[in-house]
């Protein structure tokens, strides 16, 4: 990294965040403050929500403030005063208007979870997954009013693994996004020094296409519900896309007369090449493996290997179908599907 030492304010909420914020810390640039999302109240037995910016901003004793509005006037007066150079949004959850961005001398860069103008907003690395995308990346951006739509300073690139999950995903996606990161820092800086800061900032990077853009809004979820007149790929990207929240499921109608229990679907093999007919979508199937979870659905089977029954433990598909007694024919899902709006693979 350049050897000049900034001031820096670090915007972030979620673990995305952590590691780029943590090189910057490391290689010695000044921090006078970090800025998380205030803590939700408590609605669980289990305790706050994980906040991983603001524990670890505590774990360095870094100052910290949860505004509930970044573009209050207090808050943006606040920001001012601190004189800082630049400011790296990432994972945060709140648009800054212009007067926030204003407050630091290079404005803001954000680090995003995809290779924009690809899937801007709150679910990047979720949407791709769903989407069956083969590819994706980070950007970083030189931070405009509009909703992750600045030029970009930096990208990096990876494929997506054939079992990835979207937390894995995401993971991964958090520590490459580092370089990204401390390059674009570097652009700026080696760009903006002696700008003269009453005059507009310059535009650097490369401007989004506009004919490029797509959406990644955030999850809901009835998008969860597996369709299983879908293709393998399709159910498979939605299982693999919707961990770890708000994970896929179905239901199993297990006892006459009673409710259908919620199943959550935690992992599947595909197998489009295993043709279903039409009566056989959404049923057990016969299976050459003994208390094999084999369901139709629209071009093959899925196999389910990892299930979690609602108000009990994660457990092996097969385990599942013994205590039930399950046998081929069995109906999973419910009687009237639902509508299912996820991306179409």
């Amino acid at each position: 990294m350049n050897s000049v030492k900034r001031r820096i304010i670090l915007m972030g909420t979620g673990p995305f965040a952590v590691p780029s914020f943590e090189a910057i810390r490391a290689a010695g640039h000044e921090v006078p403050l970090v800025i998380t999302r205030p803590r939700p109240p408590v609605k669980s037995r289990r305790g706050p929500p994980p906040a991983p910016v603001h524990d670890w901003a505590v774990a360095h004793g870094l100052p910290l403030e949860s505004p509930d509005s970044i573009n209050e006037d207090a808050v943006v007066q606040r920001l001012a005063e601190l004189e800082a150079d630049l400011m790296v949004v990432c994972d945060y959850g709140q648009i800054l208007r212009p007067a926030a961005l204003a407050t630091t001398r290079w404005g803001g860069i954000n680090l995003h979870g995809s290779l924009l103008p690809a899937y801007r907003g709150a679910a990047p690395v979720q949407r791709a997954v769903l989407s069956g995308d083969l590819e994706t990346g980070v950007s970083v951006i030189h931070m405009t009013p509009r909703l992750d739509g600045g030029p970009i300073l930096a990208t990096r690139r990876t494929p997506i693994g054939t079992t990835e999950t979207s937390g894995e995903l995401e993971e991964r996606l958090s520590a490459i996004g580092v370089q990204a990161t401390i390059e674009a820092i570097e652009l700026l800086d080696q760009s903006l020094v002696g700008h003269d800061p009453a005059e507009p900032l310059p535009t650097l990077g490369a401007v989004q296409d506009p004919a490029r853009v797509s959406k990644a809004p955030r999850l809901h979820k009835a998008e969860a519900e597996i369709d299983w007149s879908r293709s393998a790929r399709h159910i498979d990207c939605l299982v693999r896309g919707m961990q770890p929240w708000p994970i896929a499921y179905t239901f199993a109608e297990t006892k006459p007369g009673k409710p259908p229990v919620r199943l959550a679907i935690v992992r599947v093999t595909a197998r489009p090449d295993a043709a279903a007919d039409d009566a056989q979508i959404g049923h057990l199937l016969v299976s050459d493996t003994k208390d094999e979870m084999a369901i139709g659905c629209g071009d093959g089977r899925i196999i389910v290997e990892r299930l979690q029954p609602a108000g009990k433990k994660e457990m092996d598909a097969a385990e599942f179908i013994r205590g039930h007694r399950l046998q081929a024919g069995f109906r999973f899902g419910m009687a009237t599907p639902t509508e299912n709006t996820s991306p179409q693979v």
